[in-house]
């Protein structure tokens, strides 16, 4: 039991340390979306007159927006879920929510790998699983 309860701990801090990573990491599509809104605004070629090419440059320019835009909150949420899931084995609830972003969390590689494979392994354990079940006491 308390070899559990120091996983819990060690796998806690890992998912803040792999959120923080996965935060990071899912800010260097900013470039992107600097040169994306730079071309929509005209501010990344210069415009010597109408010549007729501000279709393909607006479209260039949607692309260089939108996809890193979504890209960004995407690992963002990613992140947030992550650390959410590091605070709930910390408390030793939400089993479920735990277990899923373990395995979310194998895409993100090599990082997320190891720490979802971990998790995973630790909380398939049986008396892990009764951890999770028991009813928190009631506060007076």
């Amino acid at each position: 039991m308390n070899e559990d309860i120091n996983h819990f701990n060690i796998l806690s801090i890992f998912h803040y340390v792999v959120a923080a990573i996965a935060g990071l990491f899912a800010c260097f599509p900013i470039i992107h979306l600097a040169i994306g809104i730079s071309m929509l605004t005209g501010s990344f070629f210069p415009r010597a007159g109408d010549t007729g090419e501000a279709f393909p440059l607006t479209l260039f320019g949607l692309f260089f927006t939108i996809i890193p835009a979504a890209v960004i909150l995407f690992g963002w949420a990613f992140a947030i879920c992550l650390a959410v899931a590091g605070y709930f084995l910390s408390k030793k609830q939400r089993y479920m929510f735990c277990l899923v972003m373990a395995g979310v969390s194998c895409i993100f590689m090599p990082f997320g790998t190891v720490l979802g494979v971990f998790t995973i392994l630790v909380l398939m354990r049986p008396s892990v699983k009764a951890m999770f079940s028991r009813e928190p006491a009631a506060q007076p």
